[in-house]
């Protein structure tokens, strides 16, 4: 009872074209392929959203990061601005005893001293603390004093005159005696 009616002419002609078999078997790899294109597509998708939100927060991240180091940088700066102006290095050099330069004398090439030089300046009678670099802080032979006099000069603390340092180191030391012994 299942009958095809009879075509003819130009139908029977376009009724060849297609196949006689049954149409599931064609259309099951079709829908097949749609599924996994829809499917890739979506999965691909999801993939490259999450890519870009990593991107967002590493980027966030990377901005934080940058605005505390514009911080520390900034103050850094401060620090060096009020480290290097000029009051605080002049009592800064008051700390670690020093004194204004006098007046300087230059050579010139062919030998002859341009200018008259002067002294440096004393130092004032406000107290300034003695700080000593670290070198400075090595103990001392025994024999030399700790605090250099007011008219030393240099890193050693011995005076402009050679016979004054000998006759500093040459003086003896006292010796404490322990009871008992």
């Amino acid at each position: 009872m299942n009958r095809k009616p009879e075509l003819r002419g130009r139908a029977a002609r376009l009724a060849r074209l297609f196949p006689t078999g049954s149409g599931q078997a064609a259309r099951t790899p079709f829908v097949l392929l749609v599924v996994l294109l829809l499917g890739g597509g979506l999965i691909g998708l999801l993939v490259l959203n999450s890519a870009l939100s990593e991107g967002s927060f590493q980027l966030d991240d990377l901005q934080k990061d940058t605005k505390s180091l514009t911080d520390e940088e900034q103050a850094l700066q401060r620090d060096v601005d009020a480290y290097s102006a000029p009051d605080a290095l002049q009592r800064r050099a008051r700390e670690l005893g020093m004194v204004p330069g006098g007046d300087p004398a230059f050579l010139d090439p062919d030998g002859t001293v341009r200018g008259v030089p002067s002294a440096a300046a004393e130092q004032s009678s406000v107290y300034a603390p003695v700080i000593r670099p670290p070198e400075a802080l090595v103990p001392e032979p025994a024999g030399t004093s700790p605090e250099p006099g007011p008219a030393s000069a240099g890193p050693q603390g011995l005076t402009g005159a050679p016979e004054q340092a000998t006759e500093t180191a040459a003086q003896p030391t006292p010796t404490s005696t322990i009871p008992g012994r």
